[in-house]
């Protein structure tokens, strides 16, 4: 069966069609911008958390050097 172009159902059809794949090609485009968008935040997040960690663990790592030289002078000063 061919198709009449001068048939307004057919067109009407055709132009349904497009107007579908434009809407569907539209939200997939919106849908890999804000996937991409995520990803970037949460990239920024996960840096955010590994300098948070990294601070963390040098401010402990200073405290645990302070009291070791806190408890190393009050040995000295007990021993003399």
């Amino acid at each position: 069966m061919f198709l009449n172009p001068f048939c307004p159902f057919t067109t009407a059809k055709v132009l349904a069609l497009k107007a579908t794949v434009l809407l569907l090609l539209t939200l997939l485009i919106k849908a890999k911008i804000r996937i991409t968008a995520f990803s970037a935040l949460g990239l920024i997040l996960l840096l955010l958390q590994t300098l948070v960690f990294l601070a963390i663990s040098a401010g402990l790592g200073v405290a645990a050097g302070g009291a070791a030289l806190y408890v190393a002078q009050q040995r000295r000063q007990a021993a003399a």
